[in-house]
Parts: structure tokens; C-alpha cells; sequence
């Protein structure tokens, strides 16, 4: 069985998903009813149910969002309950790391993809033979008619990952207010889940409106992990891309974009932890332990998409 966000299952993809075992959750509201099916999957003999832990896409093939401590504090739940009847009682956690990397070479298809960004932009560039520089360009452009576009004013003495961080939290407050929700301090994904399952379940008061929230929630994920060093610590195809298609999601107004060619998935499956093992702990700090395991896995999982 696998956990999968519940707006994932519109249209035929929803179908496909149900014959695969898949079943929904809704992100950002408390889901008791998905939480009960997924206690109820863990009690069962030999259950194997697949949990994506960081709960949602950061479009960075090397990054590992935080991960939801919801994926650990289920089945260290089920454990402790079992493990009442049965000491002995064995779950496995087994963490999974997933990547892709291109088939062929790239660097016709960053080009042209750079090409097209600066025409829609109207950035000429200085150094055509370098892209890195292009990019940032590209960058620079997209960052300043956001600000522009919140009213944000210029502020020099900022660093990139400081204006992009100004625009994440002026941009989610005003969406809440918006919704009349109170800023609760909590990662904004975790606030954009939530207002995008208020829009989904309330009543809008306009058509326009909710498109309009609901397009900005889109915008906020698509930059949510996004920061300045990201290919240049390492400029692979992957990178470049990764960055390249975040951007062109921004400038196209398109949520879904396909691959620029073909990739192949690469799976590594990590050192599985038995949850047996820290039954005691869980009982004496519930919050300590899963929080410890929950970065635990998220370690060994970054550490994977390393090797």
C-alpha cells in the first residue's frame, strides 16, 4: 500500500493509483480517517506500507525536505501496541532514496531552455558561453518582478536566499490573511498544505479568488526549497535543470513540467531500523524519540542521494 496526497487521484491518474494500492491523504489538515486505514495497514502480518515521508516534491534532485514526523510516529505507535502482546514483535523502517539522472548528454537542451527564458524576459546575455552566469541572470530577473509584483521594495544590502526568504514569508501571510488564518509559526509547506486543503474543502467567495490563492499556494511549493549556491555546489545537468524548470514553472505559469529527456531512476535502499528497539524510549519522550528518529532517516536518506 502507498500513502499518496489526495489531489493526486483526480482524473484517470486516480484510478490508476487505487489499482496500484494507493490510498489518500490530505495534507496540511489532521486526516483521522487516513490515519486510522494506515494504524490499521501496520497491525497486520507482514504489512508493507510505503510512507513519502517528506510529504511532498521540493524539485531538487539532490535535497531532502524535512521530513513529516507522521511517517515515523505511526509505526513506532503500532509497535508499542504490539509490542504489549509480543515482545519479540519485529517493524522494519527501511529508508529509500530515489534520484534521476539523464541519459544523454544535456547541454543542447540547457541552452536552449536558457534561450527561451531570456527571450520571455528580455535578458540579454553578456557571457552566452556561460550558463551558470546566464542562469543567474535568468534568476535575477525572475526574484526582482516578483518583488515588484508583491510590492516589495529593493533592498541592496540583501543577499538572494534573504529576498527569497523575504518573499516566502510575505507571501504566505498574505495568503492567510486572506483566509483569515493566524500565522502559527510551523515550515511554510506545511502552511501552504493547509490552505490549499481549506480551498479545497470551504466554500470560496469567488471562482477568481480561489484560482487566484490557490495558483499562489503552486508558486510558493515551487520555490520552497529553492536557494543561491544550489548548482554551483556541484553544476551537473541535474542541477542545472532542477533550477532551469523551477524557473520556467514561474515564468509559463505552468505547474507540471515534463522532463527535458529521458532519465533514469536510480534506487538505493538504506540500512533498515527495527523499531522494536526503541519501544522504551517512546514510551518515557513520545515527541524526543520520534523527532530523533525522523532525522535519523532523513539523514541516511540525504546520505544516499550522495553516493
Amino acid at each position: 500500500h502507498y500513502i499518496v496526497a489526495r489531489e493526486s487521484f483526480r482524473g484517470i491518474q486516480g484510478k490508476f493509483l487505487q489499482w496500484m494500492g494507493c490510498y489518500s491523504i490530505r495534507r496540511g489538515l489532521g486526516d483521522r480517517a487516513s490515519i486510522a486505514q494506515t494504524l490499521s495497514l501496520l497491525k497486520q502480518p507482514q504489512a508493507r506500507v510505503v510512507i513519502f515521508p517528506e510529504g511532498g516534491c521540493s524539485y531538487q534532485n539532490d535535497t531532502v525536505m524535512p521530513f513529516r514526523s507522521g511517517a515515523i510516529q505511526m509505526p513506532l505507535q503500532v509497535m508499542a501496541q504490539l509490542a504489549k502482546k509480543d515482545p519479540d514483535a519485529d517493524m522494519y523502517v527501511v529508508p529509500i532514496s530515489l534520484k534521476y539522472r539523464y541519459t544523454q548528454p544535456m547541454a543542447a537542451v540547457i541552452e536552449q531552455t536558457l534561450r527561451g527564458l531570456e527571450q520571455e524576459l528580455e535578458v540579454v546575455p553578456l557571457q552566452p558561453e556561460d550558463f551558470y552566469q546566464r542562469l543567474l541572470a535568468i534568476a535575477a530577473q525572475v526574484i526582482t518582478r516578483i518583488e515588484t509584483e508583491f510590492s516589495l521594495p529593493s533592498t541592496p544590502d540583501l543577499d538572494w536566499n534573504q529576498r527569497i526568504q523575504r518573499l516566502r514569508h510575505h507571501v504566505i501571510a498574505q495568503c492567510e490573511q486572506q483566509l483569515g488564518l493566524s500565522p502559527n509559526g510551523a515550515p511554510i509547506r506545511e502552511r501552504v498544505y493547509k490552505i490549499q486543503a481549506l480551498l479545497e474543502s470551504e466554500e470560496p467567495r469567488t471562482m477568481a479568488e480561489e484560482d487566484t490563492l490557490y495558483r499562489t499556494t503552486v508558486r510558493l511549493l515551487n520555490f520552497d526549497a529553492i536557494y543561491d549556491g544550489y548548482v554551483a555546489a556541484n553544476p551537473t545537468p541535474e542541477r542545472f535543470l532542477d533550477t532551469l524548470m523551477r524557473l520556467e514553472r514561474e515564468v509559463y505559469q505552468i505547474e507540471h513540467i515534463q522532463p527535458k529527456a529521458h532519465r533514469q531512476a536510480i534506487f538505493r535502499v538504506g540500512e533498515p531500523i527495527n523499531l522494536k528497539h526503541y519501544v522504551t524510549d517512546f514510551r518515557e519522550d513520545k515527541i524526543g524519540t520520534v523527532n530523533h528518529l525522523t532525522e535519523q532517516l532523513r539523514h541516511n536518506v540525504q546520505k544516499n542521494l550522495a553516493n
